[in-house]
């Protein structure tokens, strides 16, 4: 079974017996050690898997966590498991703070059984963040959220690629919490950077009412334009009469989300492009199987896809006129490797006005 369909078979196990999984055993034996299975790990094997797991910090003698994973037999991950009725807080995450600055390990799992939230030290060397870099929730979650998951794949782990890109899925994340409360209750500070553009004169209450209504439901309706916009380049795309390739499937917006090594990639793309053409010129148009990289939005102008939705394998998307030319890369910077068919494409497409 592959990895998608184990997570998908263990959500609905969790979805079936979660009213009798009342214990920390239950939870561990019912839907953590499956979890770990999952990704690869052997479970049955205690060189890859050792449960209660002990070490010894300062004064604190035989504490002990949950499990600790070792890839290539180093302790790499320390795991501390809570029944699922938990709501888990860092209060929970005590000996993971301790084991971790006294272990090589390089991450902390804390987890109920449902919600796995995975720690790093990017704040400060060999000392446990205090808030998760990335969250999985097994009951809800999106094909980004697997994405992100599967770089934890016992065959696919590669420590410091995974802390690299811990920093930005942990900034990413405390935006959109940030972002989620404006949304919701637009504060006094954003409604006074928008008014102050919008309204001359002293910023009263009722003004300050008024903007803040204003706000919200202008997020509201952006945020719908933005869906119906995605939808309908999806749409049309497919009904392109004329496309490079096979048309991209029609996906909802919860398949679409652009990554942040999609972002780092096309970034990269924009640069190289912008020797030779405006670098307003270089639209991303993300899809559900890759991210498109696009001359003055035009699909018929493809300059370069990244398919880096894999977590086995990227490739870099080239083109010869209708053709498109796969090139194995490691992650966005192999990118540069390339500047020169880049350049030539976009030279090529310029040529064809």
């Amino acid at each position: 079974m592959d990895f998608e369909a184990s997570i998908a078979e263990l959500q609905s196990r969790l979805r079936q017996h979660r009213e009798i999984l009342e214990t920390e055993e239950s939870a561990k034996t019912t839907l953590v050690l499956p979890f770990l299975r999952a990704l690869g790990f052997d479970v049955f094997n205690p060189a890859e898997v050792k449960a209660e797991f002990t070490c010894d910090v300062g004064t604190k003698k035989g504490e002990k966590v949950d499990y600790a994973l070792c890839v290539n037999g180093e302790v790499t991950v320390l795991v501390e498991c809570k029944p699922v009725s938990s709501e888990l807080s860092i209060k929970h995450a005590s000996q993971l703070f301790r084991y971790f600055a006294a272990t090589n390990a390089r991450f902390s799992l804390l987890t109920n059984g449902v919600i796995y939230k995975f720690f790093t030290d990017s704040d400060k060397a060999n000392m446990m963040d205090e808030a998760p870099f990335f969250t999985f929730n097994l009951d809800d979650y999106r094909k980004a959220d697997l994405r992100n998951l599967s770089a934890f794949q016992k065959s696919e782990f590669d420590v410091e690629r995974i802390v690299a890109q811990a920093g930005t899925l942990k900034l990413q994340s405390q935006v959109m919490t940030e972002l989620k409360k404006e949304f919701d209750n637009p504060s006094d500070e954003f409604v006074r950077v928008i008014a102050s553009r919008l309204h001359d004169g002293m910023l009263t209450k009722p003004v300050r009412d008024k903007y803040q209504a204003a706000i919200s439901v202008g997020i509201e309706t952006m945020i719908r334009q933005r869906i119906d916009e995605r939808l309908q380049n999806a749409m049309a795309r497919n009904d392109d009469p004329a496309p490079l390739a096979e048309p991209e499937p029609v996906a909802s917006a919860d398949e679409i989300e652009t990554t942040p090594v999609e972002i780092d990639g096309f970034n990269i793309i924009r640069a190289i492009c912008a020797k030779v053409v405006s670098p307003d010129r270089i639209i991303m148009r993300d899809a559900k199987s890759y991210c498109a990289v696009l001359l003055d939005d035009n699909n018929r102008k493809t300059v370069a896809r990244m398919h880096f939705n894999s977590a086995k394998a990227r490739y870099l998307g080239l083109f010869s006129g209708k053709d498109e030319e796969k090139k194995p890369v490691t992650g966005p910077i192999d990118i540069y490797q390339h500047a020169d068919a880049i350049i030539a494409r976009i030279q090529d497409l310029e040529a064809n006005k």
